[in-house]
């Protein structure tokens, strides 16, 4: 499904990109600026009507919905981690466990005994 769902935005995407290039363009642009102003004019139409403009409208909203609903589809839980990141995860070791919760803190503090470092287990 969400092969298919790609596959619909490329295909959008080529409609959006052939409607947007077929539409009159409205003038004051870039062109204009570089003397190419009455080019435009010459080999355009007059109107090219309001259907493009509701086709341009109508594939851009399209566009946007089949990118969230790729994004619904592909059922990413988290954000997506680079090999990177993953690496970066693996490599943090934590240094001590966390005391826990239910144990009430003492409100003068103990005198420090001596303990002795608990053996490493064999790797």
């Amino acid at each position: 499904m969400y092969l298919f769902l790609v596959v619909v935005i490329l295909v959008v995407c080529f409609l959006l990109a052939l409607v947007v290039l077929a539409q009159n363009p409205k003038g004051g642009g870039l062109s204009s600026q570089f003397g190419a102003g009455g080019a435009a004019n010459l080999m355009g139409v007059k109107r090219t009507g309001d259907l493009l403009e509701k086709l341009t409208w109508g594939f851009a909203i399209g566009l946007i919905v089949l990118s969230l609903a790729t994004h619904v589809i592909s059922g990413s839980s988290g954000p997506v981690q680079s090999i990177n990141q993953q690496a970066a995860k693996r490599a943090v070791v934590p240094t001590a466990p966390a005391a826990p919760a239910s144990a009430p803190a003492p409100s003068t503090p103990a005198p420090a005994t001596p303990v002795a470092p608990a053996p490493q287990p064999a790797q």
